[in-house]
């Protein structure tokens, strides 16, 4: 209830008729101020006319007016410059340290704004509460708030990108190397995927580059999918045998349990099939990031991921029985995902690095150059009328479902923002 009230008072919503001080004195907001979103008054540096007169200062919001005392304000100093105490309800009076009152006003919404907040943020039993109302949304509005969300979803990565460079201190190999496993976990295994790579780093392994069983018993064994494997499949013998050597050699520790899952999902997606494709990645030598930063064709970056595991992973999903036929590599989709998750962001954080402006922006031409995702969270979209027609605003729309609709953060969503502003006016 606080955090609408605040967002109501910043955005100026209030029904101007009845903006009056609790002892009768007409207000009015020249400026709401910054909202504050540590410690101290909600609200710094406003400007508001009370009872014809100027005030700058502070605004706090609350709830019952009593919450002034509840939180402990009449013994803090830093209360003294409030200017304006902003309540639902005025159930007592408040005074600065000196004695002072305060002045006090109750915030009236028309109860239809009310309603519509919460039918936004409280349906959990809805997925989109607000999609009978996204079509209504003027096409500019939707076009500058796809393009600012996929923007923040990219820098989103881009974070996780700094992080993982800055634990390597700088290596740019290891971190392409960490951010391609964790893509090749495709979400469900990612967090797994990362934390294998982080554990058996790239320098090691390029030790033994030139023998893809050597990387593949180090992968397997220290990620644990040897321990439950079929001990009489003559390959896995032989990974068991070589992590053995090497385990003894290099005084290599067991990980604590990785958390693979497994449970619903298709043969392909099986971690086995994806640290096979990682340890083939780093076969021959580890050259991805030049490859990357050198791209100048969509079509060139997808191919980079079509190569299918050779050896034993052309019959396998996992360790033991073949599959029907020969496993192929990589689907479009799958590779196209790398793309996203791993060329792109990859591409920015490095271009960032290097004060190449022209390199970030062939990474975001990418996205609008590769063709919309398919899943569950597009196709809700689009029966709600939004219609991704790239990875640009997929990624945007999917950037809006988890961070604003899963959250209920609507108070933060520019279309949100739109609904209950027009709802306030309409009211």
């Amino acid at each position: 209830m606080e955090r609408l009230m605040q967002y109501v008072w910043q955005h100026r919503l209030l029904l101007h008729t009845d903006m009056v001080t609790v002892d009768g004195r007409k207000v009015a907001i020249l400026d709401p101020g910054q909202l504050n979103t540590g410690s101290g008054p909600d609200f710094f540096n406003a400007k508001v006319s009370i009872g014809g007169d100027l005030w700058a200062g502070d605004v706090e919001i609350h709830v019952r007016a009593s919450d002034w005392h509840r939180h402990g304000h009449d013994g803090d100093r830093a209360y003294d410059s409030v200017i304006l105490h902003v309540v639902d309800r005025d159930d007592t009076e408040v005074r600065r340290h000196d004695g002072q009152i305060i002045p006090q006003m109750v915030m009236k919404c028309a109860p239809e704004f009310h309603s519509r907040y919460h039918d936004l943020v409280d349906r959990a039993d809805i997925d989109l509460p607000c999609a009978a109302e996204l079509a209504a949304i003027h096409p500019l509005y939707l076009t500058d708030w796809i393009t600012a969300l996929a923007y923040e979803r990219v820098y989103e990565k881009v974070d996780r990108v700094n992080a993982i460079l800055e634990s390597t201190v700088g290596d740019w190999e290891q971190t392409c190397y960490v951010t391609l496993a964790r893509a090749l976990g495709f979400g469900i295994n990612g967090e797994p995927m990362q934390r294998l790579a982080t554990a058996v780093p790239l320098h090691f392994l390029r030790k033994h580059s030139d023998s893809l069983l050597s990387l593949e018993s180090l992968l397997f064994g220290q990620g644990q999918l040897l321990d439950t494997a079929p001990a009489s499949d003559p390959y896995v013998a032989r990974l068991v045998q070589e992590h053995k050597f090497y385990a003894h050699k290099f005084g290599l520790r067991p990980l604590q349990p990785l958390g693979w899952k497994m449970g619903r999902m298709r043969p392909g997606n099986f971690p086995h099939r994806r640290v096979a494709m990682l340890a083939a990645v780093v076969a021959g030598g580890f050259r991805l990031l030049n490859r990357i930063v050198g791209l100048t064709d969509t079509d060139e970056a997808v191919r980079m991921f079509s190569a299918a595991p050779s050896g034993y992973w052309e019959r396998h999903y996992t360790f033991g029985a073949e599959a029907p036929g020969t496993l192929g590599g990589l689907s479009r989709g799958s590779a196209e995902s790398l793309v996203i998750n791993v060329v792109v962001p990859l591409m920015v954080a490095y271009g960032h690095s290097r004060g190449d402006e022209e390199l970030v922006q062939r990474a975001m031409s990418m996205l609008q150059d590769l063709p919309a995702e398919r899943n569950a969270i597009i196709s809700m979209f689009e029966r709600a009328g939004l219609k991704a027609r790239d990875a640009f605003a997929s990624q945007a729309l999917i950037q809006l479902r988890r961070s604003y609709c899963e959250t209920r953060k609507c108070l933060y969503c520019r279309l949100g923002h739109r609904m209950l502003a027009a709802r306030a006016r309409r009211d």
